[in-house]
């Protein structure tokens, strides 16, 4: 397996619970298709550097966390498709 981190923007106007519903959807897919989640780190709302979609606040979450590519393959569909998501990346880290 290999070593992954994933950071995220959820959109700030969803609720609390609504922004968990997206965090809870991302850590079952890891789950899911036999990754291992290492960590999990909410860094709350903070300042965009620039305006997305007309908002200068976003909720930031990093994720880091163990798979196989098609792990990677499968974050990335979901996040494309998934609505509350703004921004997005997933790399590979180094060992």
């Amino acid at each position: 397996m290999r070593a992954y981190e994933a950071m995220y923007i959820i959109n700030p106007e969803l609720d609390e619970e609504q922004s968990n519903a997206i965090v809870e959807k991302f850590q079952g897919i890891v789950t899911g298709t036999g990754g291992e989640l290492v960590k999990l780190d909410k860094w709350g709302k903070r300042k965009l550097a620039y305006e997305i979609d007309h908002k200068r606040e976003g909720f930031y979450v990093l994720m880091q966390f163990n798979g196989e590519p098609a792990t990677a393959q499968e974050l990335d569909r979901v996040f494309r498709i998934t609505d509350g998501i703004m921004k997005y990346m997933i790399v590979k880290e180094d060992k």
